[in-house]
């Protein structure tokens, strides 16, 4: 009988433990509701309308209408040189036709310097720079780098040319002389980007990019030798060569001998 007893007292206390421990809980969740602070509104955060490229634009395309649209973009981010509704809201109809100068890829704000207006001209007369002269000269696999000189590539050129010697018995003289550097290359035949899944362009005639001083040099070259480009490291696309650097180059290739005469020496 006692162990029976001793059993229910046993129940009611942990029953009354756990009610005690309920309540508890109960009163501390409803005090944390009232205690908490009310959540503070997030700032919103400030944009402008962004004049983008839709979709990408190759580099002598004529921009149509579908090519652009507005964007919301951070204002905190947005350049002074990007087009916005505020200050053009008509900037779509604006540049309608315009030529890209230099290519965009979708997404990319829309720069005022990277368009020109053709009024008629060719796309090669609207990506010129002031000043400058778009210059076509031959090439081959040979003298061009074995296709791999891309439009927008820089390269040096090289004229080589062979003289005869004043010895009767001697033999000819063989000459290489590197007579522009750092010269843009503008388009492979009639292609002014690269060739879409390609990486090397096999053509017959490259256009330059030359000041006037640099095409009468290039014009009087074309009728005294053969030409033959260099392509220059990307690294090197900026580096302005000074006139001893050329020098420097022009005599490791010059005066290079053939002939039998010269073999015989190489032998001795």
């Amino acid at each position: 009988m006692w162990k029976v007893k001793r059993m229910n007292t046993a129940r009611i206390v942990v029953l009354t433990i756990a009610i005690g421990a309920g309540g508890i809980a109960a009163f501390l969740a409803s005090g944390s509701d009232r205690s908490s602070a009310p959540a503070q509104p997030v700032a919103q955060l400030q944009t402008v309308d962004i004049l983008v490229a839709k979709s990408d634009i190759g580099l002598g395309q004529s921009v149509k209408p579908e090519d652009m649209q507005w964007q919301s973009w951070p204002a905190t981010t947005a350049s002074s040189n990007f087009i916005s509704r505020a200050s053009k809201a008509d900037a779509v109809k604006e540049f309608t036709g315009s030529i890209a100068r230099s290519p965009f890829i979708a997404g990319e704000p829309i720069r005022e310097q990277k368009l020109v207006k053709a009024d008629g001209s060719g796309f090669m007369a609207a990506i010129l720079p002031s000043g400058f002269r778009a210059v076509s000269t031959e090439i081959s696999a040979e003298t061009g780098a074995g296709g791999f000189i891309l439009p927008n590539d820089r390269v040096d050129v090289i004229l080589s040319k062979r003289e005869r010697n004043g010895d009767q018995a001697g033999p000819d003289m063989a000459q290489a002389e590197i007579i522009l550097t750092n010269i843009r290359v503008l388009a492979i035949d009639q292609a002014p980007k690269e060739k879409d899944g390609t990486n090397s362009i096999v053509g017959k005639t490259v256009t330059l990019e030359l000041k006037p001083e640099q095409a009468e040099t290039l014009a009087r070259a074309r009728q005294t030798g053969t030409l033959s480009l260099a392509l220059r490291s990307i690294a090197d696309g900026k580096v302005v060569d000074k006139p001893e650097q050329i020098s420097k180059r022009g005599e490791s290739l010059n005066v290079i001998r053939y002939g039998v005469a010269a073999q015989q020496s190489i032998q001795k």
